[in-house]
């Protein structure tokens, strides 16, 4: 539906509020999941798809008092991953009748045309991180092939559910999952970034709820949020975390439950001493991203032509990856119960 911009009566003397009431809608924190924390502006308009290449690693070293006259040697199997592009697009067609009625009400129909169209490339590329723009072929995030699935398991009191949950406890669950996943990056003992994206009514438990009493005191109790006594425990492991809020994770989660998602964006190479048992992690060019998405521009282009009878079509458009998961292991999907 086009923008349109109806007459208006107003009582004299009066006075026009300058200000417009906007229809403010969720920013969501889905881009704090990926490496850099924003799309990787990589890509050209024509390309098809997005290739990234690894290398698999064998390695067998003959050891004994005599020398060996057969010796064993290394086994690398270079591999090939990649993820289809797809070209966003959407259009706008207005005239001079149409710039001068919305002015009228006092806003710029340029302005109203750029940033409307922005949100809607934005929420679409939002969904392709997410679910992506092909879910049946293991594209988003939340269909990434090998990470990690999970449900609330029950609290010490049997409750299932995050309003009903003990407070102390989904602190010390999420805790572990955070140590599950620096334990399958073999990053345990090096401080990393933590991102969480979760629905509002997930979140606003977490940060408005103080860890119980007991009869033996406890981390955080009686006067921290489960989210502060998270941050807490993680602090003294060096880790930081990320909370980020999407409503459109609600019933995305295993059997209509909301979905929490949680990623390492970035793995760090772990460092030995002289004799370091990674060392085939220096080979160059290492990519430490573990969750990406990429894009050709920042934000769409604009294309203006001139149509019949003195109006103009502007056509956006950009191009972006669906999300993709380069190291599942990386990732946990936590369904939770939220009644």
């Amino acid at each position: 539906m086009p923008s349109n911009a109806p007459a208006f009566v107003t009582v004299n003397p009066s006075f026009i509020e300058p200000g417009i009431l906007l229809p403010y809608t969720q920013a969501s924190g889905f881009l704090e999941l990926f490496a850099g924390g924003d799309p990787l502006v990589k890509i050209s308009p024509d390309d098809q798809y997005i290739y990234a290449k690894g290398i698999h690693l064998r390695t067998q070293v003959a050891g004994g008092q005599a020398a060996y006259n057969q010796l064993p040697t290394i086994e690398t199997t270079p591999f090939q991953i990649s993820t289809p592009t797809y070209l966003l697009r959407s259009n706008s067609q207005f005239d001079h009748h149409d710039i001068s009625a919305m002015g009228r009400w006092g806003v710029s129909l340029m302005e109203i045309n750029r940033l409307g169209h922005r949100q809607g490339h934005f929420q679409l590329m939002r969904t392709a991180a997410l679910q992506g723009m092909n879910p049946a072929n293991g594209e988003g995030l939340l269909n990434a092939q090998g990470a990690t699935a999970l449900n609330l398991p029950p609290d010490p009191n049997g409750n299932t559910t995050a309003s009903t949950y003990d407070n102390g406890a989904m602190a010390f669950f999420l805790s572990q999952q955070i140590a599950s996943i620096k334990s399958r990056t073999n990053n345990l003992g090096i401080g990393r970034k933590f991102s969480f994206l979760m629905p509002q009514r997930i979140g606003q438990l977490f940060q408005y709820n103080v860890v119980q009493l007991t009869q033996f005191q406890r981390t955080g109790a009686g006067s921290d949020s489960t989210v502060g006594t998270l941050d807490h425990i993680l602090s003294g492991q060096g880790d930081t975390v990320s909370w980020n809020y999407d409503d459109t994770l609600i019933g995305q989660g295993a059997g209509g439950t909301d979905m929490m998602i949680i990623t390492m964006p970035e793995v760090a190479k772990p460092q030995g001493l002289k004799i370091n048992t990674n060392e085939f992690a220096k080979l160059a060019p290492g990519l430490d991203a573990t969750m990406l998405i990429y894009c050709d521009r920042p934000a769409p282009t604009e294309i203006p032509v001139p149509i019949a009878f003195g109006a103009t079509s502007i056509l956006y458009e950009m191009k972006i990856s669906s999300g993709w998961a380069v190291r599942p292991e990386a990732i946990t999907l936590l369904s939770i119960p939220f009644p």
